[in-house]
């Protein structure tokens, strides 16, 4: 059994997230307490309970604890990954996207494709922007043989939510390969898209776009914003994502709206955290940094890259993937800011 102490390392629901991946993966029993110990509100949130929830559905197994408020969760996942289409609602403007990571390395492992609908929150702080998912993250996996795509159907904000996103992903054809990043290359062009609903009236997407175009071209860097605004979402909300492609590697930045957070204060702050990550010399941005190393551990071989720095989020996902795959052999090594992962090589189980 896997055993798990959640207030370990950011005490975030990371561990819980990859915690259920990797036990639903290697088909064992998973406890884990003191779940989300460090965050304000400890515990199960809609989201985690969701992911909890959606990989016990995609493997047929067993849960008891999966409540929201709950500490401590026991799992026994089934013995075979199903895919095909499933529909999930977190029913808050909890993170989709932080369901679909959750899943991703599940599918990948499948025994057919899978297709997620996923109703809740696309923009919001402390979560993957789904933009950066389809434009940075997705293409970056596509390296290591995952083949995966996002479509926002419909935009959602905290906290209300009520957005869509649908993801899907083909099983890999038989391991994830590893790969080596590590020679920064020269920005080659810079895309974004400002989005906004039920706003147009203040020109939020407008303005998002311009303060980061301008911010931006004041480094040296030309850009191309998209500025859209929508009219189907539940309510008011906007983000702003944009992505850089270098010679090699693809960067993210990107920051959802709130209440009282300027339009032109959103768009400063994304152009310079994109500027401050292509600067470091890194080859991957501040969220590939930690959302690839659960991949890399899984992979067959070794796994390198150079991160901009190293944070709570990477710090936890390096010591969970020892402490569930290091007697499969899984190491991880931190050198200055490269880290390096030697995989497990898992297959289809």
């Amino acid at each position: 059994m896997i055993e798990i102490d959640g207030s370990v390392k950011s005490g975030s629901g990371t561990l819980l997230r990859y915690g259920i991946s990797l036990a639903t993966l290697l088909g064992e029993e998973l406890h884990m307490w003191n779940i989300r110990a460090g965050r304000g509100k400890p515990g199960l949130r809609p989201q985690h309970r969701q992911s909890v929830l959606a990989c016990r559905n995609m493997s047929h197994g067993i849960v008891e604890g999966a409540e929201v408020g709950s500490m401590e969760i026991y799992y026994k996942p089934g013995k075979d990954i199903k895919g095909g289409h499933y529909k999930w609602d977190i029913g808050t403007g909890g993170s989709t996207t932080m369901l679909a990571m959750t899943l991703l390395p599940v599918a990948c492992f499948a025994k057919e494709p899978s297709t997620f609908d996923i109703s809740g929150g696309l923009f919001q702080d402390f979560a993957p922007s789904a933009y950066h998912m389809k434009y940075v993250l997705f293409p970056t996996l596509q390296k290591m043989g995952i083949n995966a795509d996002l479509e926002v159907k419909r935009p959602g904000y905290a906290e209300q939510g009520g957005g869509i996103i649908k993801v899907g992903a083909e099983p890999v054809a038989d391991k994830i390969k590893s790969i080596k990043l590590l020679k920064p290359g020269e920005v080659k062009q810079i895309n974004g898209i400002a989005i906004c609903s039920h706003l147009k009236q203040n020109r939020v997407s407008d303005r998002m776009a311009e303060e980061c175009y301008r911010t931006l071209k004041q480094d040296g860097y030309n850009a191309r914003i998209k500025a859209t605004y929508d009219t189907t979402a539940n309510h008011e909300g906007a983000a702003l994502a944009i992505w850089a492609e270098t010679d090699a590697y693809l960067f993210g930045s990107d920051r959802a709206g709130k209440r009282g957070r300027r339009a032109e204060n959103i768009g400063s702050y994304v152009a310079n955290n994109l500027i401050q990550d292509i600067k470091s010399g890194a080859t991957v941005d501040r969220f590939l940094a930690d959302q690839l190393i659960i991949y890399a551990a899984l992979a067959d071989g070794a796994t390198e890259y150079i991160v901009p720095r190293i944070t709570d989020h990477v710090e936890a996902n390096l010591w969970l993937v020892e402490h569930i795959l290091g007697k499969f052999s899984a190491r991880t090594k931190i050198i200055g800011n490269r880290l390096k992962i030697k995989g497990v090589g898992y297959a289809h189980r």
